[in-house]
């Protein structure tokens, strides 16, 4: 019986734990979520806005302990997505920005190219991928074509079933683990105009709260056109503190980079309209494997190998898969060894969780699924999907190694492409506006900015330095405005000025 996945509807302070607060300090940037998106998008406004303060608020005590860090650490080159989809655009661009970082040092990383294969049905399919990159332009990827003995000349492990393939030198692999390093530091040493560091990581603390910022008319009056009580009030609680205390924090500018939790700060916004919960962005969570290899049948491989996603499926499920993942596929780590994945497991909430744990968050069910589930079955679907192209990988030599979970908008039934959504609102006028606002609202020099970022998954890693240079360019023409002045003092809430906020922090 084909079990029923649910989606997770759930917000911030869903249950009304948490009563609203006067802001006690302000902020220009707050960016929510320290991921490797979090993190590019901070150190982008920070290196462009010196003289802002740039605040990254993260529940874990470590940067990226979600997504950021269970992943194929693939940097992709761009083939799949539509030529005019979001995924394409900051693909393309991110990867050059991010092989241009790693040029400069300090960053793990090797351009060892991938072969996409497929059987004796997949050439019109590999046909219509190599036509699609080349319409992409000049920052297209290159890709070239192959026939089965071409490309078993650079993998003679391959089975001799694959007849054609699909070459793309541009994919790449990645120590994450150093791009997150590299920009937390240049975030945590980035000085301030008055030359001290105004761009901090806060640990441990998460948003339990947030809410459009109304100043009375009086505190307009006496802070004049300065814009000052603008914003959003993010109520914050750190974890070592009781569950009743938190500290509220007004945002000129929020940036929702939660990955498997975004869709709460979205919904948070609809609960205040008395959108019924039934009509929220739902959550779904899609587990995806890994397995390490050592053995026989992968002696030579030196690239990346993707079989086409119809390859080896069943009619009745290739169009659904080659939607939601691109297949169980072989990577290679830094070292040069073997991993296979990852496969597709669809996660459903229980039916019986409610409540909130100690950090305003329903339970993230999820968190009990980040390793494999060694079984049988498991095995055997791993080497059924590996053999299908690698016929010498023996299933003993296969050992269960990690799992990841991506964020996704849709669940198992969808068959439609689902693209990143950057959804923009302003804390004025908020109930006259859309939802699914993707456009920066004329509001914006005028009012508090919100930016929900949702449903980032692959090629989330790739695309991350130019989701900050977006976030920043839409700024820049929106909000803060072209010119970057010097030494302008920042003004706080109450007056509470510099020094308070980083003694908090």
């Amino acid at each position: 019986m084909k079990t029923l996945i649910r989606p997770l509807l759930a917000s911030l302070n869903q249950y009304g734990s948490y009563v609203y607060k006067e802001p006690d300090f302000r902020v220009d940037h707050l960016v929510i979520g320290a991921g490797v998106v979090g993190l590019a998008v901070a150190n982008a406004l920070a290196r462009r806005w010196p003289e802002k303060s740039t605040y990254v608020i993260e529940r874990h005590p470590q940067f990226g302990q979600e997504t950021s860090s269970r992943n194929s650490e693939v940097i992709h080159a761009g083939l799949y997505y539509p030529a005019d989809s979001l995924k394409t655009r900051f693909c393309l661009r991110g990867r050059e920005l991010l092989y241009d970082r790693v040029q400069r040092g300090g960053i793990e990383a090797k351009k060892i190219g991938k072969l996409v294969v497929g059987g004796v049905n997949d050439a019109a399919y590999l046909q219509k991928l190599h036509m699609h990159c080349a319409s992409l332009g000049e920052h297209g990827p290159p890709t070239r074509l192959l026939s089965g003995d071409e490309a078993r000349e650079l993998e003679p492990d391959l089975s001799r079933d694959i007849v054609h393939a699909l070459h793309s030198p541009e994919t790449g692999i990645v120590s994450v683990h150093d791009l997150m390093a590299q920009l937390a530091n240049e975030l945590s040493e980035m000085p301030g105009a008055d030359e001290v560091p105004d761009a901090q990581i806060v640990y441990g603390t998460s948003v339990v709260r947030i809410d459009p910022h109304l100043p009375s008319t009086s505190a307009s009056s006496k802070r004049g056109t300065d814009l000052s009580q603008e914003g959003w009030v993010a109520q914050l609680r750190t974890h070592d503190a009781s569950h009743s205390e938190t500290d509220a924090l007004l945002a000129r500018v929020v940036i929702n980079a939660t990955g498997l939790n975004a869709p709460r700060v979205l919904n948070t916004l609809l609960q205040a309209r008395g959108v019924p919960s039934s009509e929220w962005v739902p959550m779904y969570f899609a587990k995806g494997s890994y397995a390490s290899y050592r053995g026989p049948g992968t002696s030579h491989v030196r690239h990346l190998l993707y079989p086409t996603p119809q390859f080896g499926a069943s009619p009745s499920t290739r169009q659904s898969h080659a939607v939601h993942s691109l297949g169980t596929h072989l990577t290679l780590d830094l070292d040069g060894h073997v991993r296979f994945g990852p496969d597709l497991t669809w996660l459903t909430p229980p039916t019986t969780m409610q409540g909130e744990d100690a950090v305003g968050y329903a339970h993230d069910f999820w968190e009990t699924q980040l390793s494999p589930e060694p079984t049988d079955a498991w095995f055997d679907s791993m080497e059924r999907a590996i053999q299908a192209y690698l016929p010498g990988v023996r299933r003993e030599r296969l050992a269960a190694d990690y799992a990841g979970i991506r964020p996704k908008l849709q669940g198992p039934e969808s068959t439609t492409f689902q693209d990143f959504e950057l959804v923009w609102h302003t804390s004025r006028g908020l109930g006259q506006q859309p939802v699914w606002q993707r456009t920066l609202p004329s509001e914006a020099p005028s009012a508090g900015v919100l930016l929900n970022m949702l449903g980032i998954e692959s090629p989330g890693v790739t695309s991350a330095l130019a989701l900050g240079e977006y976030v920043v360019t839409q700024l820049a023409e929106g909000v803060w405005g072209p010119t970057n002045p010097r030494g302008k003092a920042r003004a706080y809430v109450d007056d509470v000025g510099d020094a308070s906020l980083a003694q908090w922090a």
